[in-house]
């Protein structure tokens, strides 16, 4: 119980600082003593410290590393990826086969809600200079490199809004096949 009201009186006290230091530019005061609980026991400046330093922590570093798999056969090993809206994604896409770039290629593109797959690959094929990425195009939120068999790369990126998202290959003749659901909850 201690250790609940204790976290829950860091991030009030995290939530108040933040508010007060975007308002004011300065940090919030710590005391050098606090009660909990309206019992006698007392916690030191640096315990509370520490918590709300924990708490910090956890808020800043939610990340999500994700290992995805091309090979040969035109196939993902993942038909669906989860991740939280607001965490940083590091995609790995790791091409497990042996054929080179030039005959089977591979890359993860992720889509915004709403885009005509279909029509987007036909746009894709034409954009080879561009890694089967079209130019200025607002239906992409996030993309690797293309690349062949033995090769990974990896993309970072904010997970976008609560929703579910089409992710492809965008290599031409591939996404009818390689292609998942990006489900952000």
């Amino acid at each position: 119980m201690k250790k609940i009201t204790l976290s829950l009186f860091a991030l009030s006290l995290l939530l108040i600082s933040c508010n007060e230091a975007e308002s004011t530019k300065e940090s919030a005061v710590v005391p050098k003593e606090i009660t909990v609980d309206n019992s006698e026991e007392t916690i030191a400046e640096t315990e509370v410290i520490e918590v709300v330093e924990e708490v910090i922590s956890d808020s800043i570093n939610k990340s999500i590393d994700i290992e995805l798999e091309a090979n040969d056969q035109m196939k993902f090993n993942l038909e669906e990826i989860k991740v939280t809206a607001g965490f940083v994604v590091n995609l790995t896409l790791a091409h497990v086969g042996k054929l080179p770039i030039t005959a089977m290629g591979h890359n993860f593109v992720l889509l915004n809600k709403g885009t005509n797959v279909p029509e987007f690959a036909v746009a894709a094929m034409a954009a080879k200079d561009n890694g089967y990425i079209p130019l200025n195009s607002s239906d992409v939120i996030a993309y690797t490199e293309v690349v062949g068999g033995g090769s990974s790369t990896t993309v970072s990126f904010t997970a976008p809004e609560t929703g579910t998202y089409d992710f492809i290959c965008s290599f031409p003749g591939h996404y009818s096949i390689m292609k998942g659901l990006f489900i952000v909850e």
